[in-house]
């Protein structure tokens, strides 16, 4: 699908939403909404993350009609205590929407997108959709640390996190009109952004995961290349396997999931067993009522 050769109106990137939203709130309902607890919605498309290189293929599917899922009420922090470590650097794959490549949607790059800041990331925000994702709740906490300074929290820093959704599919690729399962927000005092999503899919190839990038502030947030750290969440094996064999909606993931593990995943495959952990969210929940999560991001600054 050709790409936008210039910005919409409304289109005028995460730079004007920051600086639109800063002059409409004050300084508490600023910080409140930057810290990251939020409720709105997303869904996403499929494919291996062998490379950060290639496009995306369209493919035409229907889109199931959506279902209303729970969002969990219980609220997740963690709090550094100065056992972290610096995450590993991985793919962004071949649906970043970050510039680095090119998209099949109505944009290439979410980040310049109006919009693009939210919390929760479970609905298109673009090219008029507002399709939500079906799927089990998730709700995420992540907070950046410099694992340089005892693990302290990095206030200010920008985080973009992007997945697939329950069938596998990633949005402006695989479902090249939707924007779902994509968002951004800026961390808090304590170093931290909470987003309302839902739990991927497992398709062919890889382990079940989210990517993520990180950037020292929203006005550097310009594109993937200038992220500070740019890596990927494995999800954990007891909610893989309870939502997998648990909701006809991750019903393709049965499969998928049998064949793969992090020892195994072309991504997670070379790390370590600590870094694995850190990689790996921390969930409490059920596949019916939705789960809360934590994790830790941490950079050397």
């Amino acid at each position: 699908m050709p790409q936008k050769d210039a910005a919409e109106d409304h289109d005028l990137g995460l730079v004007h939403d920051l600086k639109v939203i800063a002059a409409m709130a004050d300084r508490r309902s600023t910080l409140r909404l930057f810290a990251g607890v939020g409720t709105a919605a997303l869904l996403g498309g499929c494919g291996s993350d062998s490379s950060g290189s290639s496009s995306g293929t369209v493919t035409t599917t229907a889109t199931p009609t959506p279902t209303p899922t729970p969002t969990p009420t219980a609220t997740a922090t963690t709090t550094p205590t100065g056992a972290c470590l610096v995450d590993p650097t991985e793919t962004a794959g071949p649906y970043p929407a970050d510039g680095t490549n090119t998209s099949s949607g109505s944009t290439s790059n979410v980040l310049t997108a109006s919009g693009v800041v939210r919390s929760d990331i479970r609905s298109s925000f673009l090219n008029g959709s507002t399709t939500t994702a079906s799927g089990v709740a998730l709700k995420l906490t992540l907070t950046v640390v410099n694992v340089n300074a005892a693990c302290a929290p990095l206030a200010g820093y920008l985080v973009y996190l992007w997945h697939c959704d329950a069938q596998g599919r990633y949005s402006l690729y695989d479902m090249s009109s939707e924007s779902w399962l994509r968002g951004a927000l800026v961390t808090d005092a304590n170093g931290q952004v909470t987003f309302t999503t839902i739990f991927p899919g497992c398709y062919a190839g890889r382990f079940p995961h989210m990517h993520f990038e990180v950037f020292s502030s929203a006005a550097v947030a310009t594109g993937g290349r200038y992220a500070s750290l740019t890596s990927q969440l494995a999800m954990p094996t007891a909610a893989c396997s309870a939502i997998y064999s648990g909701s006809a909606l991750y019903s393709s993931s049965v499969a998928n999931y049998s064949r793969v593990s992090t020892a195994s995943d072309n991504v997670f495959g070379d790390n370590t067993t600590a870094q694995i952990a850190q990689q790996t969210p921390t969930l409490t929940g059920s596949a019916a009522e939705g789960y809360v999560g934590t994790a830790i991001i941490g950079l050397a600054r």
